[in-house]
């Protein structure tokens, strides 16, 4: 499966290669590609969001409702959506211009979204903790404070993909394991990310645009210790009177045996992974290349390559008993490259409306961010900006709440409450669904490829909403 996938990513490079070379810049002949695809969010109306809806749908119902024809065909299904949108835009805007959004969607979003999901899974596949952990509660939120701390430092993406094996583990004795995942969503892959640029992509795009490094450690520290104080405490007493109920049960094979990092290396490649990362975005060397007016800059470009490089060194340095102590399995990548192939280009109309402003179709919602005075309502801009980000990749909703409250870098981190809100809304609330961040949803898979009956896309809602928004209605009240 391992071939397949990096098959499967050397087949999108070739195909982008070949509309490279081959598409005539006669396709562009209607007009400028770029400045098409700007404006077309104005053109668009709410029925352009129903592919995406329908995908969403999707991977809500037919877990439950049809779960073989899933396990076996939801590659097709996310692919019938994607068409579901492409084929009807092809017809109405022309091929040229639905070939233009297809190649910006995968060489700028999709391909680096799954290239550093990739590295991660696999780099962290080969980090083995041994000796006797077990999942006590105290235990447990030990490693999601740990997990909530690095989050910021090595991403959220990362620091989920070193500790989410590991805390399996030590609670696979467990009868009751589904809030343990769910509370790790919400702390290690989301919350836990917002005091660094590094932590989540909202904040890194706010980096390139001027943001301070350390504005978020300063200003967002508060409002992230408070939600990780609640949510810790919260947990220890739902996870201890679970474990009581379980009758404190404790493993065969507990021991006294020391606990053991095998496959170490690995982590000196995620170091590499979080410097690729960083040089991508410090890196300008104002070089270039084109894929059919798509416009690829020579340091993406090496992030890319640098970050194959370390997944393939650690497949090749590697034990295959140490990833095999760790349970590792191809299923999770393979499901989420394939569903996000079909989420991100079914939600090329959303975001282009949403892109669109007060010229698009959601042109009432981004009005509920300015008051008649033409002064920010900071509340909304958190609420909005959050709720978007919870169904919407949250990096383009937080730059288009960016440049609605002005887009001045400098500007904005003196009107610390505009910009907190749109900063917290992106990283806090991406908790809120499976598809809020990415690791969201890698996480559930690895979760369920380990015996985890995860809820499905509702039912995890239903603890996200219970658990989350009064949370957040207390971090606007305090905070906002």
């Amino acid at each position: 499966m391992a071939r397949r996938l990096f098959g499967f990513l050397a087949l999108v490079a070739v195909v982008m290669a070949m509309v490279a070379w081959l598409a005539p810049d006669a396709l562009a002949a209607g007009g400028d590609l770029h400045h098409q695809a700007e404006e077309i969010g104005k053109e668009l109306g709410g029925l352009w969001v129903v592919p995406f809806a329908c995908m969403l749908l999707s991977i809500a119902i037919c877990p439950l409702a049809v779960p073989h024809f899933w396990h076996h065909h939801f590659g097709k299904v996310a692919a019938f959506w994607g068409l579901a949108f492409l084929v009807p835009f092809t017809i109405q805007f022309g091929a040229s211009l639905a070939l233009y959004e297809v190649v910006h969607t995968l060489v700028l979003e999709y391909i680096p979204f799954i290239i550093l999901l990739f590295a991660l899974f696999t780099i962290s596949g080969g980090v083995c903790l041994t000796g006797s952990l077990v999942g006590k509660p105290v235990v447990n939120v030990i490693i999601l404070a740990i997990g909530t701390v690095l989050a910021s430092w090595m991403g959220t993406t990362g620091a989920a993909m070193l500790l989410i094996r590991p805390l399996l583990r030590a609670n696979a004795h467990r009868k009751y394991r589904v809030h343990t995942v769910v509370f790790f969503i919400f702390l290690v892959a989301n919350i836990g990310g917002s005091l660094t640029p590094l932590g989540d992509p909202p904040l890194f795009l706010g980096f390139l645009k001027g943001v301070d490094f350390f504005w978020t450690t300063v200003h967002m520290f508060l409002p992230m210790a408070f939600l990780a104080v609640i949510l810790l405490s919260l947990y220890f007493v739902v996870d201890t009177m679970l474990f009581a109920k379980e009758g404190k049960p404790v493993p065969p094979n507990a021991g006294n045996e020391k606990l053991r990092l095998e496959g170490s290396f690995n982590l000196v490649l995620l170091l590499g992974v979080i410097g690729g990362v960083l040089m991508s975005g410090m890196w300008k060397p104002h070089v270039e290349f084109s894929v059919y007016h798509v416009h690829v800059e020579l340091p993406n470009l090496t992030r890319d390559v640098l970050l194959l490089l370390l997944a393939y060194v650690s497949l090749k340095t590697t034990s295959t008993a140490t990833r095999q102590k760790n349970e590792f399995d191809w299923f999770p990548i393979v499901e989420v490259a394939k569903l996000f192939a079909g989420i991100f280009v079914s939600m090329i109309p959303a975001i282009a409306i949403l892109r669109a402003g007060a010229d698009g179709a959601l042109s009432g919602i981004i009005a509920l961010v300015t008051d008649a005075n033409g002064e920010p309502v900071n509340a909304m801009y958190f609420w909005l900006t959050g709720a978007l980000s919870s169904f919407l990749d949250n990096a383009p909703t937080y730059l288009v709440f960016f440049n609605t409250a002005g887009g001045d870098a400098q500007y904005l981190m003196h009107h610390v409450e505009t910009l907190l809100a749109i900063s917290a809304g992106a990283v806090f609330m991406g908790a809120n669904t499976y598809i809020g961040n990415a690791p969201n949803f890698m996480v559930r898979s690895i979760a369920e490829s380990g015996g985890v009956k995860m809820p499905s896309f509702f039912g995890y809602m239903a603890w996200s909403v219970g658990i989350l928004i009064p949370c957040f209605i207390l971090v606007t009240l305090l905070f906002i």
